[in-house]
């Protein structure tokens, strides 16, 4: 589904009256999963509830709920460097499906920076959910 707000499609709500506050990810074993996204993110939860099997953490405002039993999901997370952030997980065991690469070059900030390339990379975590890592870099020409 489209949303269509001030003749653009794919905007959503105008900015203030939604904001994504939280995201489900499925764990078979809750502490493999915890240790998992501690070490990608380097920050332990913010609150653990087991029974009944939740982990929270706290990504810049935006809660990512670990939670047994969910459905399995894709998260793109933002990185600062992803070859040494997709090293360290590589090196740690993380299955590898694909590695570092230009997805897309910005023309405009329709979806990114303008002028940066938009670099993804993927692994799956612990529990078999795909990890999206995305990094913008200056396009060079």
């Amino acid at each position: 589904m489209a949303f269509v707000t001030n003749g653009g499609v794919g905007r959503g709500c105008q900015s203030g009256s939604m904001k994504l506050i939280q995201v489900a990810l499925r764990a078979e074993d809750l502490g493999r999963a915890t240790s998992w996204y501690a070490e990608l993110f380097g920050q332990q939860p913010s609150a653990t509830y087991d029974p009944p099997g939740l982990v929270f953490f706290d990504l810049d405002g935006v809660r990512l709920l670990i939670e047994q039993g969910a459905p399995s999901a894709t998260l793109y997370h933002q990185v600062a460097d992803i070859d040494a952030t997709f090293a360290r997980l590589r090196d740690a065991g993380a299955e590898v499906v694909g590695e570092p690469h230009v997805i897309f070059s910005h023309e405009d900030d329709t979806l990114g920076p303008a002028g940066t390339d938009e670099w993804q990379a993927f692994v799956k975590d612990s529990e078999g959910n795909l990890v999206g890592l995305v990094e913008h870099r200056p396009t060079t020409p």
